[in-house]
């Protein structure tokens, strides 16, 4: 199962429709619109109109569907949704292009706009939605029938994960969900759920047994008793991309809390992982790549002139790399420009002071300014962190933090960033304290996630370097 080669199958797709669709409509305009407005039969020529279209529509096309996430869970697709959301973006992007490049054409009449529009847009649905229906067909077809399916674990080991288990076993289409084992709360031998899927471990292991054995999903079917755990379980969870659904209480059937999707599914609760819509998580990495190619190229002369500073204030290397902990928990290499001695951590991992003595003069002045952290517009344009989130950690001052504030976890479902809402009120931490105390900006900034305090906190930081008032 390759996700990736899936949805190149669909961006191929939407790239021949959206191409097929420019040349139909442009014939139609030349031998039924302009023939019209001129009473004879144009020549067919092919103009630079035409190949201008030709170039820039699919790639506009493809743009939008990727802003709108639809090439996201290419195996997850529900054909009744693919229909309304192709339809609905169909309406919107002809819209635009109807104003960018047909407004302007010359018609005999208003009714001949109105007779573009519908045609540009009927061809582009039908020829857009028709492959995605045979590609998104096959590919249900395949998952009822165990073709696919995705590595799936239950959090649990009495009665109800039999039950649940039973349940998705005994389904007449398969939703997908291939099982490889199941994990126990706490330790014990007493499991009678060893009867029908193979333990892997406990709780306190389940995100290694994740990642060793690629799971996908995870199923969350403890007892009542134990009901006291989930938010923990769920809190462990959600460091991982794992897909979390839980088993519902009755009341929270009443109460509409379980939503389905399937009808022929069992009823379980799917938790989101989503801090964001994904078009604007996905607009958000796209103004990640974007600014981070233009800083890269623009700043060339400031990075030349900072590599000439750091290089004459004290001897060692330009740049300074070391490992910190990204999203869901994985390790990344950072790069700074260096502002302290040579060896400045011989000792171990410590934090800056105010008046630290193994940062140069320099170094000082890069970090008023913020222009150390220049060098990790590469990390952004790499997909290891973004222009705007919380600050990444060294795993040393993580497992320090956990200590007092367990919930520092929440950072990690989300990208690290150049800048934070934490970085621009506290600046550079001196301490474990501080840093907690930063988290707590940190934790509404993901908690409050949208496009518009990301361009605010920018706002903040360029402001902070231009003024070289960084603490």
């Amino acid at each position: 199962m390759n996700k990736k080669l899936h949805s190149i199958k669909y961006i191929i797709s939407d790239l021949l429709s959206s191409s097929l669709a420019w040349i139909l409509f442009y014939v139609f305009r030349k031998k039924y619109i302009e023939s019209q407005k001129f009473g004879f039969d144009i020549p067919f020529e092919l103009s630079e109109k035409f190949y201008l279209g030709l170039l820039f529509i699919p790639l506009f096309w493809l743009t939008v569907y990727y802003i709108v996430g639809y090439y996201r869970n290419p195996y997850r697709k529900s054909r009744l949704k693919e229909l309304g959301q192709t339809l609905l973006i169909s309406l919107l992007g002809v819209l635009v292009i109807f104003f960018v490049s047909i407004l302007d054409d010359t018609v005999n009449t208003y009714q001949n706009y109105y007779l573009s529009f519908f045609v540009l847009l009927g061809i582009q649905f039908i020829l857009t939605y028709l492959p995605r229906l045979i590609i998104t067909r096959s590919t249900i077809h395949k998952i009822h029938n165990k073709k696919i399916g995705f590595n799936t674990i239950v959090v649990g080991s009495d009665e109800k994960a039999i039950s649940i288990y039973n349940e998705l076993e005994s389904l007449d289409k398969s939703l997908g969900n291939k099982f490889i084992g199941f994990v126990t709360l706490n330790g014990g031998n007493n499991n009678p759920m060893s009867d029908f899927l193979t333990k892997l471990g406990e709780l306190k292991n389940i995100k290694d047994i994740i990642s060793e054995h690629k799971i996908e999903e995870v199923i969350i079917a403890i007892e009542s008793s134990e009901h006291n755990q989930i938010n923990k379980i769920i809190q462990i969870l959600d460091e991982t991309s794992v897909i979390i659904k839980v088993i519902p209480d009755m009341y929270d059937i009443i109460t509409g809390s379980v939503k389905m999707s399937n009808i022929f599914g069992a009823p379980l609760i799917q938790i989101s992982h989503d801090l964001m819509p994904p078009w604007q998580e996905n607009l958000k990495r796209m103004i990640d790549v974007i600014v981070s190619i233009i800083a890269l190229i623009l700043l060339t002369p400031v990075y030349i002139f900072l590599s000439i500073g750091v290089k004459l204030s004290s001897p060692g290397p330009i740049l300074y790399s070391h490992e910190r902990i990204g999203r869901y928990g994985k390790p990344f290499t950072i790069y700074k420009f260096r502002s302290m001695v040579i060896d400045a951590e011989k000792h171990g991992p410590a934090l800056s002071s105010k008046n630290d003595s193994r940062i140069t003069k320099f170094g000082l002045l890069m970090r008023k300014s913020r222009l150390d952290e220049f060098p990790q517009f590469y990390n952004v344009l790499k997909g290891d962190m973004s222009l705007v989130g919380p600050r990444p950690e060294r795993q040393h001052f993580i497992d320090l933090i956990v200590e007092k504030a367990p919930h520092y976890s929440h950072l990690q479902k989300v990208r690290p960033g150049i800048t934070s809402w934490g970085q621009v009120k506290y600046g550079y931490a001196e301490n474990v304290d501080q840093m907690i105390a930063r988290l707590k900006y940190d934790i509404l900034y993901i908690e409050n996630m949208t496009l518009y305090v990301d361009f605010k906190i920018l706002i903040y930081t360029v402001m902070i370097v231009l003024k070289a008032k960084g603490k």
